[in-house]
């Protein structure tokens, strides 16, 4: 899970970074459970505007899409209990929004993440950067923060994103 501020000229800063966990040994009912127990201490504590959850696409691991749309499912239950707008967005959205390219890797978006929030060090597990490039993504596209009068000043990344995104409308 992931927290940012976003202002107005994008610029952000971390809140929160972490990881919910569930045990694996637990039937599915409770590690769900668990889940949502993790998403709800966050969102109380932190009280975010938005919650953006990962969309689920098709891939060849249908173990791990069904954990994925278990987990964003729990996150979008829990944003609807708390009366948060919640948004979801595709790996490729994500990276293209946080690295400029929507097959950028694991590292790229960790490198990026870190870079854009000044961090001294990459998140740490890759889940946690994929989170806070999440909560980037959403931001820049309008969800958080609006952008600065006349564009503010973009990253290079950004500025592709936008580009694409316009490109995308045409």
């Amino acid at each position: 899970m992931g927290v940012v501020d976003v202002a107005r000229d994008r610029s952000a800063s971390l809140v929160h970074v972490g990881v919910v966990r569930s045990s694996p040994d637990l039937p599915i009912e409770r590690r769900l459970h668990a889940i949502a127990e993790g998403i709800r201490a966050v969102l109380d504590e932190h009280r975010p505007d938005v919650v953006a959850v990962e969309r689920v696409f098709a891939q060849n691991n249908r173990h791990s899409v069904m954990g994925t749309a278990q987990a964003s499912g729990i996150a979008l239950l829990v944003a609807a209990e708390r009366g948060l707008p919640a948004h979801t967005h595709t790996p490729s959205e994500v990276k293209a929004a946080i690295s400029g390219y929507g097959a950028a890797d694991k590292r790229q978006v960790q490198t990026m993440v870190a870079r854009v929030l000044r961090l001294d060090a990459l998140p740490q597990p890759a889940d946690a950067a994929d989170a806070l490039a999440l909560a980037l993504c959403h931001a820049w596209r309008g969800g958080g923060a609006a952008p600065a009068a006349g564009g503010g000043a973009l990253t290079p990344a950004q500025r592709a994103w936008a580009d694409a995104e316009r490109g995308a409308r045409r």
